[in-house]
C-alpha cells in the first residue's frame, strides 16, 4: 500500500502514512497561466495506492483528482483508495426547482467510477439513509468525527448544553452528546433564503448556562449566528461552535464573533487555525477496513 497526498494535504497524508506504518509519496501539481493543471505522480506505484486529498474547493480539485486517478492506472496501480475527509456535493440531492442539476446524483456517479474505495467523515446527507447510494460503483465508507468532538469536550471538562442549530444537526449532536455526556437540545430552522435563517430554541433554562453549537459544516456561519443570538437573548452564559468541516466561507468567523461565538473548534477534516481535533486515527482504521474488503 502506497500513500499519495496532493500538495495542500501532503501534511494529512504523511500523518496518515505513519499510522499505518507505510510511506507517503507526494503527487506534483503545475498550474499553468490558463488555469490548466498538470499533475504528475511518483513513477512507480503500488498495486494499492491511497489517494488523499478533502474536495473542499471543489472545482479545481475534482479535475486533479480525475487526472491523478487516471495517471496513476496508467502507471500500474491495481486499485485506488480514495481519502477525502470532506466529500463535495452532497447537499443538491433533488432538484428543487425545475432545470436544476442534481449535483449529488451527478458527482457521486463520476467519483465512484474513478476509485475503488472512498473514505469520508460524516458526509452531509439528507434524504438517503446511506452513502452508497450517492456513490454507486465504489466501495464507498463513511465515518464520523462525532465521537472524537465528545471526548475533546469530555477533556475540557466542564458543564454546559450541546445546541443543535436545526434538525438536520441531530445526528451529529446526539453523538457528541453520548460521547462528552453533555445535555443537548435542537432548534428549529426556517430558512428564508441563500444567506438568512430564522432560529426558534426549544425550551431549556438558557440562563447562566454556557452553550456549545455543534454542526457538521460551517460554512457562511450565518446559522451558527442566528442561533447564537437566540441563546444570548435567552440569556445564556459563553457561547462556542464545534464541527467537524471548517469550511468558512469569507466573513463567516467575524460574523459569528459579532453574534457572541467566542471560541470556535473543528476537526481536522479540513485543515484550518480552528483544528483541535485529529482525525488520523479514524481514516487510518478506515484504510485498514477498506483494504481488507
Amino acid at each position: 500500500m502506497q500513500i499519495l497526498g496532493f500538495p495542500d494535504s501532503l501534511a494529512p497524508a504523511r500523518r496518515l502514512a505513519d499510522a499505518l506504518g507505510g510511506d507517503c509519496g507526494a503527487i506534483d501539481v503545475h498550474r499553468f497561466p490558463d488555469g490548466e493543471s498538470l499533475v504528475t505522480l511518483p513513477p512507480q506505484l503500488a498495486d494499492t495506492v491511497v489517494l488523499f486529498r478533502g474536495l473542499e474547493d471543489a472545482n479545481a480539485r475534482l479535475v486533479e483528482l480525475l487526472l491523478a486517478c487516471d495517471g496513476a492506472r496508467a502507471n500500474g496501480a491495481r486499485r485506488i483508495i480514495l481519502v477525502a475527509p470532506y466529500l463535495c456535493y452532497m447537499r443538491q440531492d433533488k432538484a428543487f426547482h425545475p432545470g436544476q442539476a442534481v449535483s449529488q446524483r451527478i458527482i457521486g456517479e463520476h467519483l465512484s467510477r474513478w476509485v475503488d474505495d472512498l473514505i469520508t467523515v460524516d458526509p452531509h446527507l439528507h434524504r438517503i439513509a446511506r452513502l452508497d447510494q450517492a456513490l454507486p460503483h465504489c466501495n464507498a465508507l463513511a465515518t464520523s468525527a462525532a465521537p472524537l468532538l465528545g471526548e475533546f469536550l469530555r477533556g475540557r471538562g466542564g458543564d454546559g448544553v450541546l445546541v443543535g442549530p436545526d434538525e438536520e444537526s441531530r445526528q451529529w449532536v446526539e453523538q457528541v452528546a453520548l460521547a462528552s455526556g453533555l445535555p443537548f437540545v435542537i432548534a428549529t430552522k426556517e430558512r428564508l433564503g441563500d444567506r438568512e435563517v430564522r432560529i426558534a430554541l426549544p425550551a431549556y433554562p438558557y440562563r447562566g448556562a454556557d452553550a456549545i453549537l455543534v454542526d457538521d459544516v460551517i460554512s457562511s456561519g450565518k446559522t451558527m449566528a442566528e442561533t447564537a443570538r437566540q441563546l444570548r437573548a435567552a440569556g445564556a452564559g459563553a457561547v462556542s461552535a464545534l464541527c467537524t468541516h471548517a469550511l468558512f466561507a469569507p466573513g463567516a468567523l467575524e460574523a459569528m464573533a459579532a453574534a457572541g461565538i467566542g471560541e470556535v473548534w473543528s476537526s481536522s477534516a479540513i485543515a484550518h487555525g480552528s483544528n483541535r481535533i485529529d482525525l488520523t486515527p479514524v481514516l487510518a482504521e478506515a484504510v485498514l477496513q477498506a483494504s481488507r474488503v
